[in-house]
């Protein structure tokens, strides 16, 4: 710890699963030199808890939550407190996921069946190196720069297969999914099926969400 400050870790928590939350906070507790602040069930409440001046120095967040999920929450932390760390708590270590994360500002993923001397190393190692990558995790992002991949683009790219690319540039067209099927030799419910595919692995819920990913990151151009 540096100088003058706290001789304690202070750590927020939000995630919507109580008991989760609760076993977590009582383990960062046991850790001796770590304190949880305080605990939210969702992004809205920590960011409401933070701008009273309750600032933490390392926040843990689920990705999953209602009322501002872990990338908003993360975002909003990143424009507003940058100073604050951010470890991700999820079951998905997507490479996807990784990415929009990143750009959020978020310092290290942690999978929720974490070990608790594994939690125990990620804050403390967060706090004096400013990240947290384990070894999975750093494998994932390797192999997504290995290529020298440019740009968002080309990072979203690399993560779509061929027919997905294809089916995305038609979603920002004004074909129906039944012309886009036509144009794609499927059946429809193999295009609802790609369709579903692409609202979890680009974490959308509608066509405009597609639209709105493919054109902001430029997988699609016209």
């Amino acid at each position: 710890m540096t100088p003058g400050k706290t001789p304690f870790i202070n750590v927020a928590l939000a995630d919507d699963h109580i008991l989760l939350r609760n076993a977590l906070c009582g383990l960062i507790d046991s850790f001796g030199d770590c304190k949880v602040t305080f605990q939210c069930s969702n992004g809205k409440e920590l960011t409401e808890n933070i701008s009273t001046g309750n600032v933490p120095d390392v926040v843990l967040l689920d990705l999953n939550m209602p009322e501002m999920n872990g990338y908003e929450t993360a975002d909003w932390l990143q424009k507003n407190f940058p100073a604050v760390h951010v470890l991700m708590l999820t079951m998905y270590d997507s490479e996807l996921s990784m990415i929009k994360l990143l750009q959020t500002g978020v310092k290290g993923f942690l999978k929720k069946d974490i070990h608790p001397s594994e939690l125990k190393f990620a804050i403390h190692s967060v706090m004096e190196s400013g990240y947290y990558y384990s070894n999975r995790s750093t494998g994932k992002l390797v192999n997504l720069f290995r290529n020298n991949i440019d740009g968002a683009a080309g990072l979203y790219k690399s993560l779509l297969n061929e027919q997905e690319l294809k089916f995305l540039q038609m979603v920002c067209s004004d074909l129906t999914y039944k012309e886009i099927a036509q144009r794609m030799g499927l059946n429809p419910r193999a295009v609802d099926t790609l369709r579903d595919q692409l609202f979890i692995k680009l974490d959308v819920k509608s066509r405009v969400g597609l639209a709105m990913v493919a054109l902001r990151h430029g997988v699609v151009t016209f």
